[in-house]
Parts: structure tokens; sequence; C-alpha cells
């Protein structure tokens, strides 16, 4: 098994990281419509996700193979080139946002991405709120998902 190192991205990730978020938005949503082209992904994440946002990356010796942001309580991004799903990494990335933020998380997903949904849903997010998309860049119907820890006296 590849070693895998999660760590806080650096400027010089910024393009590897779009690259990651590219490769796996076309993978995952193919019948979502982007608003933007893969040049100003890659502007926005040089200039705006790793410089100002608390940007995580999941490394493996040939580079970038994930990415997680989080902005204030919400887990804004977390995404995999598509070869590396399925190895546990967005797993340790979900398990790495709750330890930073354990008073809990909210997340939004695209209604037609049913297996991010499995996905959250078995890290304990439980859906909270469905929207028409009007509030979205891609104009695409989402949920927002939310975490909150479990503390013993509440069991």
């Amino acid at each position: 098994m590849t070693p895998i190192a999660l760590r806080r991205a650096l400027a010089t990730d910024a393009g590897a990281a779009a690259d990651v978020w590219l490769r796996s938005f076309a993978a995952a949503l193919p019948t979502v419509v982007r608003p933007h082209s893969d040049d100003e992904v890659r502007t926005y994440f040089r200039e705006v996700v790793v410089p100002l946002r608390e940007t995580w990356v999941a490394e493996a010796a040939d580079g970038v193979v994930g990415l997680m942001v989080l902005d204030g309580d919400q887990l804004s991004q977390l995404y995999l080139a598509p070869d590396w799903r399925g190895r546990g990494i967005g797993d340790r990335l979900v398990d790495l946002a709750k330890r930073r933020r354990p008073d809990g998380l909210t997340l939004w997903t695209f209604q037609v991405n049913k297996p991010a949904h499995r996905f959250y849903e078995r890290h304990g997010f439980v859906a909270v709120e469905h929207t028409d998309g009007s509030g979205n860049e891609e104009r695409e119907p989402d949920v927002r998902f939310d975490w909150r820890p479990v503390h013993p006296e509440q069991t």
C-alpha cells in the first residue's frame, strides 16, 4: 500500500490541488455544468483557496492525490483524484476535519452525487436541507449535511 501523508497545503500545491479538483469534479459530476473555466479554477486555488482557507492535501509519492478545505465550520471541499478513490483517504480527511472542528461541521453536496451522500452519512453527517440550486453558481439542486459530535452525557 502506498503511504499517504496529510499536510497543510503550501502555495506550491495550488496547481496540483486544482488539477485534482478538476479531474475529480469531471469524474464524479459529469452532468453538473461548471460555471468556471479550468484556468479560472486554477487561479481561484492559487489566489483564494490555498492562501486564504485552511487547505489540506493528501500526498502520495507521485504528488497530491486529494484535498480538503475548511472554511469556518464548513467542510467546503473534499476531492480525490479518481484513481485514488476507495483507499481510505477520504475517511482520513473527514476524521481530520472532525478533529479540527470538534464542535461540528456542515457541508453542501449536489443532490445527484449519491456516492457522496452515502460517504458522509457513513461518517455521521445528516441531511438537513435540500434546495433547488438557486443559491449556488451551478444552479444544481443541492443538499446540506451537518455533523455534530455526540457527547457522553447525550447518550
